[in-house]
């Protein structure tokens, strides 16, 4: 029996009926390819519409030689479709979750960066194995389409001459379409090149990318505080320690007031009023954040450059730049620079060259021997801990420090409760505690609850955090990175998050009194809001005399 007689003999399949089934789903598949990337874009159908990469595909197959040629054209083809429709998917993810579209040229880390957190909260073996079922599916779909398009190449060329006939009446139909803009009842035009515009929109966003990489370099170097001499800057904050404290996801939404954000306002408010009775002040107000969601590097570099960092080129051109950073400014007017990352896993040249810092603690120095709670390897609380014993309790040269709470991080997970100061110890005391990923996605309510425990924590850790160790002489600027994800945050939230400068000493609010922030630990609805990269140049000139 031939392989050909195999196929055509399989039990309820008549002869001849498996090849006529093949052969439909062949040009089912030819046809849908090109249009998943529009169907994923518009969210529309993609039934019912005629692709221009089609036609062109049965053009060539039909003006080649049968052999290698027809197979080249076949796996391209595969491949483009693929291409397009894995760009219109990242394109959906990061509006989804960091509220733009995907940048082919730069955002290639951030896929890597969503990958690490997959890891950090289901496990290496886990994400590796998502990882190669990905790959898998796409190779898979090349090889399936590439079959398929041969598979009609080969009718094609059995059908001569009536399939140039069809072939050419396909195209001038595509082309009337397209002339006359005539529209699918999803208001997409029925003459459809979706691989072609969407491959098409990330070349003119790669090169756009270009430009703007080439115009931020040039505003790098036109820094009005290089010049200045460091002994007349930040006079107004001698002998104070200086800490700006990034919150991860605290945004706008926070401090709403609406549904399980009503708990955060609850955290604040009891802590502002012990801490007040303490001699605490604080003045609040909100800074417009370059990004949205995630990436909250981009906010940290914004803040301490006073550039608006919004892309991942432009932080890199940052990096390599000698920007005079917030941090950078203090260590030049003789303060201790101190950086606090435990998301860091290992060495950051780069960031110390631009930032200056004369210390990092990543989450290797800070050693904790506890469980990490998802994506935070280091929680919070122990982070301000393991801060002040390592350096904000010693004694002469004052700190400039920046410290990056990660507790409530994308996908907030459970935290550790707050203990005991004194109980602290190594963090092993958290062993055994639930630190399983709690199932609540992707139900709104649930997320946004968990979101809300997640700040709750952080806000409390750190507001605990001043009240038990009380430092001297502190200047603490609390402030978001970011809003969280559209489904916390909402479809009409803007980019705004909140900050608080918390002093006892009056004279820190008497240099700022111009800027009319709201009095108190949290602002209002109505509070001033600054785009986040205004932020360094008004900060030095308000302690600068």
């Amino acid at each position: 029996m031939t392989r050909a007689t195999i196929r055509d003999s399989l039990p309820g399949v008549p002869p001849g009926g498996r090849a006529f089934v093949a052969s439909l789903v062949a040009w089912a598949v030819v046809i849908a390819a090109p249009l998943v990337a529009g169907a994923v874009s518009s969210g529309t159908p993609a039934s019912l519409r005629l692709p221009v990469e089609t036609i062109l595909l049965l053009l060539l197959v039909l003006a080649l030689p049968d052999g290698m040629p027809q197979r080249i054209v076949a796996y391209a083809f595969g491949a483009v479709c693929v291409v397009a429709a894995v760009i219109a998917l990242l394109d959906l993810a990061f509006v989804a979750t960091i509220d733009r579209g995907f940048a082919p040229t730069e955002d290639w880390r951030a896929v890597i960066n969503a990958y690490n957190v997959v890891r950090d909260v289901a496990g290496h073996v886990n994400a590796a194995l998502v990882a190669v079922i990905v790959l898998g599916l796409a190779t898979a779909a090349v090889v399936v389409i590439a079959r398929c398009a041969l598979r009609c190449g080969g009718m094609l060329s059995h059908s001569r001459p009536r399939a140039p006939i069809a072939v050419t009446a396909a195209a001038v139909t595509w082309i009337a379409l397209a002339l006359a803009g005539a529209q699918h009842p999803t208001a997409v035009p029925l003459a459809a090149a979706d691989v072609a515009t969407t491959l098409q929109s990330a070349a003119v966003q790669s090169v756009q990318s270009i430009r703007d990489r080439d115009t931020f370099a040039q505003a790098l170097r036109e820094d009005p505080l290089r010049s200045r001499p460091a002994e007349e800057l930040l006079t107004g904050l001698r002998g104070t320690d200086v800490v700006v404290a990034f919150v991860e996801s605290y945004g706008e939404v926070a401090v709403s007031g609406t549904g399980p954000m009503a708990g955060i306002e609850r955290v604040i408010d009891e802590y502002a009023t012990r801490l007040t009775q303490s001699g605490y002040r604080a003045e609040s107000a909100f800074l417009t954040s370059p990004t949205f969601g995630g990436e909250s590097w981009l906010a940290h570099g914004t803040l301490q450059s006073g550039m608006w960092v919004d892309s991942q080129q432009k932080y890199d051109t940052l990096l390599s730049s000698d920007r005079m950073t917030l941090s950078r400014l203090f260590g030049e007017a003789a303060w201790r620079t101190v950086a606090v990352n435990p998301a860091h896993t290992a060495p950051w040249p780069e960031g110390a060259a631009l930032y200056g810092y004369d210390r990092m603690l990543d989450e290797r120095s800070l050693d904790f021997r506890g469980p990490a709670f998802g994506f935070a390897r280091v929680p919070d609380q122990f982070t301000w801990q393991r801060f002040f014993d390592e350096e904000l309790s010693r004694s002469g040269t004052p700190i400039m420090a920046e410290v990056d709470l990660v507790s409530s991080h994308t996908p907030w997970t459970p935290n550790p409760r707050l203990v005991s100061w004194s109980d602290l110890g190594d963090g092993s005391i958290f062993d055994g505690e639930d630190k399983a990923s709690a199932d609540v996605w992707p139900d709104e309510q649930r997320v946004r609850a968990a979101y809300a425990e997640a700040i709750e924590y952080s806000l409390g850790a750190t507001l605990s955090f001043l009240e038990t160790y009380d430092p001297p002489h502190l200047v603490l600027v609390l402030v978001g990175d970011h809003q969280p994800s559209r489904i916390v945050s909402g479809p009409g939230a803007d980019s705004d998050v909140p900050i608080t400068i918390v002093s006892k000493d009056a004279a820190v609010f008497e240099q700022i009194e111009q800027w009319g922030w709201d009095a108190g630990f949290r602002p209002s609805p109505d509070a001033p809001a600054w785009r986040m990269d205004a932020f360094r140049d008004r900060f030095v000139a308000a302690f600068s005399g």
